[in-house]
Parts: structure tokens; sequence; C-alpha cells
């Protein structure tokens, strides 16, 4: 009765993000008319979420992420990265799917049997070094490859910058996530917020001087982010190379 129940919840969840992805489809552009930057009607409302978002972090996120780094030597760091990408390996696999990229899911399903096996579980990134980057993929992506446009954009509480696409598209992923589903169906689904709070700690690690330093140097912090987070995103759709210049937290 309860995985039966679980089951009907991920149905409800995926019909709900099938159906605001629908809205954005609307709403999307084709190659030759793509915009310029994202479309931010709502900003007056997104600037108080910015507001809320920097007090949680400059409080509560930026110094557990500090205290990570004091603790963890760089070598640690990296073994916790691993780890971490190769447990997200069957929802990029999924999307490198969807998105017709053969190339891409034979890399990452490369990765992660060579990784699984070779580099303990995931720990070391043994695929790299054979020729097989990381390249991350997310349902937000594979929405825009299809056509769909971003939408609105959108300052989420806690999660940061992001686009009505982008967001649909992280409900989709978290659903879809075959280890999340896993650990609800044996009531271990402590060990999946444990994981997301991980992610968040170790991205924001990662982040610190890069945000200090958009914080101290931007004329306009909120729009610096919002620009960051549309360039950002389009360098990931056209699988480009990316630089991290904004906080980007995984998906719940």
């Amino acid at each position: 009765m309860r995985i039966s129940l679980q089951i009907k919840n991920k149905a409800s969840g995926l019909l709900c993000s099938a159906v605001a992805c629908l809205v954005i489809a609307s709403c999307a552009h084709n190659g030759a008319n793509a915009p310029s930057s994202i479309p931010d009607p709502l900003e007056g409302l997104n600037r108080q979420t910015l507001k809320f978002n920097e007090v949680v972090d400059k409080s509560v996120l930026m110094p557990i992420a500090k205290g990570y780094r004091y603790v963890t030597p760089a070598g640690g760091r990296t073994i916790v990265r691993n780890f971490l990408q190769n447990l997200n390996s069957p929802v990029i696999i999924g999307n490198e799917l969807l998105q017709g990229d053969l190339d891409g899911a034979g890399n990452a399903t490369a990765r992660v049997v060579i990784n699984t096996l070779a580099g303990f579980g995931g720990l070391f990134d043994f695929a790299a070094d054979s020729g097989f980057p990381y390249q991350s993929e997310d349902f937000g992506q594979t929405l825009a490859t299809w056509g769909v446009g971003d939408g609105l954009y959108l300052m989420l509480p806690l999660l940061g910058p992001s686009s009505l696409r982008d967001a649909s598209g992280r409900v989709v992923d978290s659903y879809a996530d075959p280890l999340r589903t896993y650990l609800f169906n044996i009531d271990r689904d402590f060990l999946h917020y444990t994981r997301i709070g991980t992610e968040v700690v170790s991205q924001r690690e990662d982040l610190l001087e890069i945000v200090n330093d958009l914080r101290r140097n931007s004329f306009d912090y909120y729009a610096a982010i919002r620009s960051a987070y549309y360039q950002r995103r389009q360098a990931e759709i056209n699988d480009e190379s990316v630089i991290n210049v904004i906080p980007d937290y995984d998906d719940f």
C-alpha cells in the first residue's frame, strides 16, 4: 500500500510538471528569434527573495561552507564531489537519451561504469583521466533542446536563480531519480536529504571566492546574478565550456 501511494504521488508530481512545461512551451522561441536575455516581469518579488536568500546564505550556508573547507582537505572535497556526481549519473544518462545525444549518453554510461568499478563506487574520477569528462545534464536542458523557451526568470527561495522552464525541470529530475525513489520506498528518505545537503555545502564551498567577488564588484548584484545565470544556462544547453559564476544548487 505504501509503495502504491508513493507511485501515485510520483505520477501526480510528473503530471503537474508536464502541465507546467506545456505552459512554458507556449512561450518557446525558435533559434532564429532566441532572446539575448531572460524576461523578468517579477523583478520586484525576485529582488525581495534574493534579499531573503542573502540573509540565509550569509548567516548559515557561507559559514558552513567555510567550516567544511577548513576541516576537509582539498583531496577530500574532491572525493565528495566525485561521489555526488557519480550518484547523479542515471539522471544525466536519461536526459542525454531524451535529447537524442547518443555520444553524451555513451560518455555518461562509460563514466559511471569506470568510476563505480575502478573508482571505488565513484570516489575517484578515473573516467576523466581515460577521456570521459563529466558533463551535467538536466531536464531543463532537455526541454530547451526540444524548443521550449526559458519562460520568466525566477529567484527561488533558498534554491536561487532559475527560470520557469528550469524550475519545472528540477521537479521532473527529482521524481525521475531512481536513487531517490528507492530510498523513499525503503523508508530511508533521510539519506536522500543528507545527499542534498552535502551537495549544497560542496557547491557553496566551491564558489566561496566567486560569490564574494560578485558581491564586491557588481554595481547591481541582482542584475549580475540574473545575467550570469542566463549565460551559464545557455552555455550548458549548447554543451559549451561553463565557468561557474553563481550558486547553482542541485535538485531537491
